[in-house]
């Protein structure tokens, strides 16, 4: 696997980023001089940050990202090294594999009754454009209110979580690598893009929602393989959510 330049050591030397076209606000790097993880903002995120700092995704490939909860991210016991690479991953066989560990023993379903991926849906508006809505709207309520933006070096946005090694499902599994690599589908699939994290919670934007019931179904049982802590009803009752929710948020315990 070819290894793409980590841009953000200049940031030791141009703290602002004007050098790569940024203009950051105070912030510090995480992660060793020569190769940090991650840049993070001092202060929390106004609405406008992530719309500034989108342009580094395509420019520099930084991913912008909204952290949240507690401050101190040594508490969130970053762990890159346990991660391995996303690509080398199938998501239908990381979903499947969770769907028989989980599905009968919380939902009553068969390992059998696994419906497979769900259909492509489409765009509603530009992935990047949801995005921003979406992580705009999030800082001022709920989880993610107070976040900090912070920006990562990763080959897309579904790896940042791989990228930083972050533990937030370390209950449910231990390579979040797995898990990026079911993000990487619903890039492809429903135009998510990772918008924030906590300590153990990730909120994706969507961009392209299922359209039908039968759609959300299958999408439902997706989202309860990726996150069992997600459903706290049943199934049926939770894909009665999806249709045209513009994101979506999973909490492990």
């Amino acid at each position: 696997m070819a290894m793409l330049a980590n841009p953000l050591p200049q940031l030791n030397d141009d703290p602002t980023g004007t050098a790569l076209g940024l203009a950051l606000p105070p912030g510090r790097l995480i992660g060793p001089a020569a190769d940090p993880l991650l840049w993070c903002a001092d202060e929390p995120a106004g609405p406008e940050d992530w719309a500034h700092l989108a342009p580094a995704r395509k420019a520099r490939g930084l991913h912008p990202v909204l952290l949240g909860g507690i401050k101190e991210l040594a508490d969130w016991e970053l762990a890159p090294g346990e991660a391995s690479y996303p690509g080398d991953h199938d998501a239908e066989d990381v979903l499947a594999e969770y769907w028989e560990t989980y599905a009968e023993e919380e939902l009553g379903y068969d390992a059998e009754e696994w419906p497979g991926l769900a259909e492509a849906s489409a765009l509603k508006e530009d992935p990047d454009r949801r995005a921003a809505e979406i992580a705009g709207a999030a800082i001022g309520e709920g989880h993610l209110k107070g976040a900090r933006i912070a920006v990562v070096p990763a080959r897309r946005s579904a790896d940042i979580p791989a990228a930083i090694g972050w533990r937030g499902p370390l209950n449910h599994e231990q390579d979040v690598a797995r898990l990026c690599a079911v993000l990487r589908s619903w890039e492809d699939r429903f135009g998510a893009r990772v918008v924030g994290l906590t300590l153990n919670s990730l909120t994706v934007a969507v961009a392209a929602p299922p359209a039908t019931e039968d759609e959300a179904l299958v999408l439902a049982a997706e989202h309860f393989a990726f996150c069992p802590d997600t459903i706290e009803t049943d199934l049926h009752e939770y894909a009665d959510s999806l249709p045209d929710k513009q994101s979506w948020t999973f909490l492990w315990d």
